[in-house]
């Protein structure tokens, strides 16, 4: 087996927009933690402040593991927000027709999830396309 030697990545890991997701019970709870600029890097943890620190060695590994096998490392895309001095509240309305409606919570009952946590998990996804 090929030991990968960890580097010091060109770009920093706060630099990478980040998405945690509560992972449903049938996946064994917790929350996962994904890098939209990042294809592949992810990682997990029984808590939101764990998957984040279990985010960072994932972080460091990916691009250990990109560098080793001569590939470029992509700049970050989307930037992180500071959510803290930004004014956000975090709250918006969207009108939806009952059907779409009724699809989402049906969804959402499968996968063990609220309806929010369903549309934010579609939202950040769409978001980290871009």
């Amino acid at each position: 087996m090929k030991k990968v030697v960890k580097i010091q990545p060109p770009f920093a890991f706060d630099e990478y927009t980040r998405v945690l997701s509560r992972l449903c019970e049938d996946d064994g709870g917790g929350f996962l933690i994904t890098f939209p600029d990042l294809p592949g890097c992810m990682s997990d943890g029984e808590t939101e402040e764990e998957a984040l620190e279990n985010g960072k060695d994932a972080f460091i590994s990916w691009v250990s593991a990109r560098i080793d096998q001569g590939k470029s490392i992509p700049e970050p895309k989307t930037k992180p927000v500071d959510y803290v001095s930004a004014d956000f509240s975090g709250r918006f309305l969207a009108r939806l027709p009952k059907y779409i409606h009724a699809r989402l919570v049906k969804r959402a009952e499968r996968e063990g999830v609220s309806v929010n946590a369903l549309v934010l998990s579609f939202i950040a996804s769409g978001l980290g396309q871009n």
